[in-house]
């Protein structure tokens, strides 16, 4: 009989058990919370029972959400009880809930008349899924258009003490590392992101929590955790905790919670649709629209049922207003809604009073829809990567498109030239799972070297000159191009269309010869800042002693002296005062720490990592250019 699994657990219910155990207690967590998901059973009354030994056994009893968010729905009948090891073990074995707030259900949007079609209340994953929105953040989607930047508001009192013990916190973990950064480190993180909450941080909470998942990925050696992903997410939370720690925070950086506003009379027309997949076992479409001023919107359906509810959500009713038209319709059709609630982000509302009819939908060639392809690829990539440096934890790059002229497959990717002379882009799939058809409907294009397309999609903004296609179309008036049936409306959904043999054109492209596939530049990888990222990465595993270790002796050597001669000055300049704060161990004439403090090799890390990501944004538009 197969183990059940275990609820999600808040995160303050998890920080307090952890809090409550003695230090010898302490010291035993991480070992009793191996197995413990694999003994868990489910009760007659529908609880979930787990027993340890003859006479301890934890009990849960999720509420109505399905999470445990409160200290009496974990209970153990050991004579400790609630201060046992056994409950803290059971509670650290099962997943993190989210934070309240940080997403919300269509139907209690609904319900409270805000409107919500983006039903997407999904568990944040340790996973990310390359180059699919991430349903587990407020800003999964292509954001709609920004609203103006208010005032910089202070943080208060209260505000500058949560942000101060997350950043404690966070140093603290930083500093241990994979190794050493257990289930009483998380607590503490998770206590602090907590307190973060009751602040009015939510930003703060959603980045704690984030790392606590990394850190827990990584040390379970979990499927698809890369040490980058972790860095970063180390490098958003202590850059964001910083300055509402030292009370200077401006506009953005203590921002409220998603609402929807009411928008009035607004017309939408369809783009494309884009399946969304999580590693928790979500699956689910957003469907991106566009605005007849070029604002950028998206309605979205994720729910639990993983793969196969992504592969139907795509032809599933549209939840808004009564609108008739499914996901697939919605796409190359458009709605006008009347009584239309949008996010800050540009999601579309399904509250009470919002009512939607059809409309016709628009080909690419016609406006708005044209106005995505007609301006310089460098110039939105740019912005795409500004945006992201001002917001930290910003939301993925908007829509990007293109024409492109197929260049020929180069190992995982497409090669594709930019038409007009432009720079050549790596096309990589923006899903890889392999039940969708985005890989192999990219396999078949690069059988046709020299076919032109007008491409829809993301850039990657973490590589050099990479684009992950959501859509493609014809491109009117070229005669090598893509012959797509009319029902399609000029273009075919790389993640649902399968493109045939029929809807390639037969007659040899007639163009001049095209550049060789293994010619393309990747200023990224070329450049000796893989060394320091490695040094932060190293950090992130093995904590402050591995940095420390890396910074002695020919390991200094072989780090510093590559990043001088490439003139790269500031970063070899910031990776050694990062080794050498990590070895700094002052001690009494006793041997005893005088500055046990991780403050200080925080700030270096973290001055380091962010001087890399500067340079690597600098790199990837250069790319691009």
């Amino acid at each position: 009989m197969s183990p059940e699994p275990l609820p999600p657990v808040a995160p303050d219910v998890l920080a307090e058990a952890v809090e409550q155990l003695s230090a010898r207690l302490r010291k035993k967590l991480d070992a009793a919370i191996e197995g413990c998901a694999e003994r868990a059973a489910r009760a007659a009354d529908g609880s979930l029972d787990v027993r340890f030994g003859e006479d301890a056994l934890v009990t849960l009893r999720p509420g109505p959400s399905g999470a445990v968010t409160e200290a009496g729905q974990a209970v153990c009948t050991c004579l400790l009880a609630p201060r046992c090891l056994h409950r803290a073990a059971v509670l650290g074995a099962a997943p993190l809930a989210d934070a309240e707030g940080e997403a919300e259900t269509g139907a209690e949007a609904g319900a409270e008349g805000e409107g919500a079609a983006d039903t997407d209340a999904v568990p944040e994953s340790p996973e990310p899924t390359t180059g699919s929105p991430d349903p587990t953040r407020a800003d999964a989607v292509t954001p709609g258009p920004a609203p103006e930047p208010s005032e910089a508001t202070p943080p208060t009192p209260a505000q500058v003490r949560a942000a101060t013990a997350l950043w404690e916190a966070a140093a603290e973990a930083l500093a241990a590392g994979v190794t050493a950064g257990g289930a009483v480190v998380q607590a503490e993180l998770l206590r602090a992101a907590h307190t973060a909450r009751l602040a009015g941080l939510p930003r703060a909470e959603a980045a704690a929590l984030r790392v606590v998942r990394g850190l827990r990925a990584a040390r379970e050696r979990g499927r698809g955790q890369r040490l980058g992903d972790l860095a970063g997410a180390f490098r958003d939370l202590l850059s964001g905790a910083a300055p509402l720690a030292s009370g200077t925070a401006g506009p953005g950086l203590a921002p409220a919670r998603r609402t929807y506003g009411q928008g009035g009379s607004l017309r939408v027309y369809g783009l494309c649709r884009e399946p969304v997949l999580s590693a928790t076992g979500y699956g689910g479409v957003a469907t991106h629209l566009v605005g007849p001023d070029g604002s950028r919107y998206t309605i979205s359906d994720v729910r639990p049922g993983g793969l196969s509810r992504a592969r139907g959500a795509g032809s599933a009713s549209v939840a808004l207003g009564g609108a008739v038209l499914d996901h697939a319709g919605l796409a190359r059709g458009g709605l006008r809604i009347v009584g239309a609630t949008v996010s800050p982000d540009g999601r579309l509302g399904a509250g009470r009073g919002v009512n939607a009819t059809p409309l016709r939908g628009l080909d690419w060639s016609e406006e708005p829809a044209a106005a995505l392809f007609a301006g310089p690829v460098g110039e939105a990539v740019a912005a795409a990567l500004d945006a992201g440096a001002r917001e930290g934890d910003a939301p993925e790059a908007a829509l990007l498109g293109c024409d492109v002229q197929v260049v020929g497959a180069a190992g995982e990717y497409l090669v594709a030239r930019v038409a007009g002379g432009g720079p050549l882009l790596r096309l990589r799939p923006a899903h890889p799972h392999p039940e969708l058809p985005h890989a192999a409907n990219l396999r078949r294009i690069a059988e046709n070297p020299g076919l032109v397309l007008r491409v829809l999609g993301r850039p990657d903004l973490d590589r050099a000159a990479t684009l992950r296609p959501l859509a493609v179309g014809p491109v009117p008036g070229e005669p090598y191009t893509l012959r797509l049936p009319e029902e399609w409306l000029g273009r075919a959904d790389l993640g649902y269309d399968r493109l045939q043999g029929s809807h390639f054109p037969r007659a040899a492209a007639d163009s001049g010869p095209l550049a060789p596939v293994d010619a393309v530049p990747d200023p990224l990888a070329d450049a000796p800042l893989w060394r320091v990222r490695r040094l932060l990465e190293t950090g992130v595993a093995g904590g402050r002693r591995a940095v420390a270790e890396a910074g002695r002796g020919a390991d200094a050597t072989a780090l510093l002296a590559p990043l001088r001669r490439a003139g790269l000055g500031g970063a070899a300049q910031l990776a050694e005062a990062l080794t050498a704060e990590a070895d700094r161990r002052p001690r009494d004439a006793f041997g005893r720490l005088t500055d046990s403090s991780a403050d200080g090799y925080a700030r270096a890390w973290l001055a380091s990592a962010v001087h890399l990501a500067a340079a690597e944004r600098s790199l990837v538009a250069a790319s691009w250019s």
